[in-house]
Formats: C-alpha cells, sequence, structure tokens
C-alpha cells in the first residue's frame, strides 16, 4: 500500500460486488411476487395465486453479494481496530466517520434485502387459502436495499481511501525537549 494509495484490486472488487448487489436488488424489486384472486368454480371457494418466487433469489442473492463485499473491505483493513495503528490527523478522523457510517448504511440494506426476501417467500410460500386478500410485498423494499447498497460503497471507498493514507502515513512525534532547560535552571553560578 505505498503512499496512501490502496490496493486497486480492493477498490474494484468491492465496487463490482456492490454493483452486483445493486443489480440484483433491482431485479428483485421488479420481479416481486403479485398475487390474484381466483375463485374455483366447483368448490366456489377463493384463494390467491401468486406470480414466481424469483425475487426472494435475487433479493438473497443482493444480500449475499453485499455481505461478501463488506466482509472483504473489513477483512483488508482488519476492521480498524486489530492492524496497525492510524496516524493522528484528518485521515485518521474521516476514516471513522466512513467507518461508522458506512456500518449504519450497510446494516440498513442488509435488512431491507432480507426481510423483502423473507416476506416475499411468505407470501408465496405460506399463505393459507382461506386469506380474503391476496397481499404482496409492498413496493419499494428491494429498491430501498438498493440505494443503500450504493451509499455503502460509495462510504466504502471513501473509507478504505483514507484509512490507507493514515496507515501509509508516518506517525507524528513530539520535539524532544528534553535538553531545553529554559526556566528551570536553579540559578547562575
Amino acid at each position: 500500500m505505498g503512499e496512501g494509495k490502496g490496493s486497486t484490486l480492493v477498490f474494484v472488487l468491492v465496487i463490482a460486488l456492490c454493483l452486483v448487489a445493486f443489480g440484483f436488488s433491482i431485479a428483485a424489486e421488479r420481479r416481486r411476487s403479485i398475487g390474484k384472486s381466483i375463485q374455483d368454480p366447483i368448490t366456489n371457494a377463493t384463494y390467491c395465486v401468486y406470480s414466481s418466487d424469483v425475487a426472494t433469489g435475487y433479493g438473497v442473492g443482493a444480500f449475499l453479494f453485499l455481505l461478501s463485499s463488506e466482509s472483504l473491505l473489513m477483512g483488508v483493513t482488519k476492521c480498524m481496530c486489530f492492524g496497525r495503528p492510524l496516524s493522528p490527523g484528518s485521515d485518521r478522523a474521516w476514516s471513522i466517520i466512513y467507518f461508522i457510517s458506512s456500518w449504519m448504511t450497510f446494516l440498513v440494506a442488509e435488512a431491507c434485502l432480507i426481510a423483502g426476501a423473507t416476506k416475499n417467500a411468505y407470501h408465496t410460500k405460506y399463505l393459507s387459502a382461506q386469506a380474503f386478500s391476496c397481499e404482496s410485498l409492498r413496493k419499494g423494499i428491494f429498491i430501498a436495499g438498493a440505494v443503500f447498497t450504493v451509499a455503502t460503497m460509495i462510504l466504502n471507498v471513501y473509507y478504505y481511501f483514507h484509512f490507507t493514507k493514515s496507515v501509509s502515513s508516518p506517525p507524528t512525534h513530539k520535539a524532544n525537549r528534553s535538553g531545553s532547560n529554559i526556566g528551570m535552571a536553579g540559578g547562575y553560578a
């Protein structure tokens, strides 16, 4: 990691994994299952028929790709806690700010993605035939996950950039004043 630039491979992998997670989130939103109320002509019972359950797989895929992106970055930076100490300065402050912010957006994105996938699977697989309304996943859950995925990607890039600058900068040392005796001499002899 010479001169505070960081590894280009890490940048590319983090961005690529987040973009794949973003694509899966958008695909999950477009393919979420929609229920239609159907009446059986023989028994005169009403039941729900749902479209395919592809959105659940896309949601889980987005969850896993975003998780692997975050895991890669935290593994490389050792979660900012277990590696070499960061040099004091603005880069350390920014890396801490971006670290906390990226974790917050990451957790929100993962919560949206897994909640959307779970709710979508619940509607398509576990809804009883006696239900009178054909509930479906609310529009926008996967889009929220996609937005927070992009926010996580941007914050992770900035975090890694400032982290590498802070790790590679030489530590600042205080001036050695042990030889100075100004105002500390007992008197002149």
